[in-house]
């Protein structure tokens, strides 16, 4: 890919193209956090938190970090103006009230019918499922950001999940390092591809059936 965008990044950009102007959008931990630092500057998108602050900015310069600001995952964050904070009561209120429009979140596997797992490897310690589960269920749109394989080469998007699903039929697009997958009533139809990734690439590292959409856009943002 030379020596632009790195991969993170350009997935986070993908992601950031589907924020409108106005949302209030949920970004979870890892590569949905660098969402915001792809967002045009004349948008008014309020990042949430479900730690409690409403109104993130992009990473804030080396340097500059405020320790007592963070978000959920515990990295630096900024804040606009209007942010505000609150406890975590009240952002998981927010959460399950639908009032967050979107949220980008990471994944470990997901179905052909859009069910999600993202929260735990059977065998391995980790905190907990946290907030996924209500976000998953309760934003109005879920996309999930993540790498298309495992480090082993293994698909991530499969027929049926294998790990503990954080819950069902609530993921609406996948972005993955490879493609842009939509999941529909009909089955998952791949609508663009990462250059250099061909929709043979895809098709063979995908482990459920794929539509393939009769205009493919390829993704050269690297």
């Amino acid at each position: 890919m030379g020596m632009g965008i790195d991969i993170r990044n350009r997935m986070a950009k993908r992601a950031a193209a589907e924020v409108k102007d106005g949302m209030v959008v949920n970004l979870g931990i890892g590569i949905p956090s660098l969402v915001a630092n792809h967002i045009p500057a004349s948008f008014d998108v309020m990042f949430h938190a479900e730690n409690g602050i409403l109104g993130m900015g992009k990473s804030p310069e080396k340097g500059l970090e405020d320790p007592m600001l963070c978000n959920a995952a515990g990295i630096p964050v900024t804040i606009k103006p209007g942010a505000s904070y609150f406890d975590s009561a009240i952002a998981f209120g927010m959460i399950r009230s639908g009032n967050i429009d979107m949220t980008i979140l990471g994944g470990l596997e997901v179905s052909e019918q859009g069910d999600l797992a993202n929260w735990i490897v059977p065998g391995k310690r980790v905190p907990g499922i946290g907030g996924a589960m209500e976000l998953a269920k309760k934003a109005k749109k879920v996309i999930v950001v993540m790498n298309h394989t495992s480090k082993n080469g293994e698909a991530k998007i499969l027929k049926q999940c294998r790990f503990p699903l954080t819950a069902t039929a609530c993921v609406d697009m996948i972005i993955t390092d490879m493609a842009v997958i939509q999941v529909t009533d009909d089955g998952l139809v791949l609508k663009e591809l990462m250059a250099p990734h061909t929709v043979e690439d895809v098709i063979r590292l995908t482990g459920a059936p794929l539509i393939i959409a009769d205009s493919i856009r390829v993704n050269e943002d690297c």
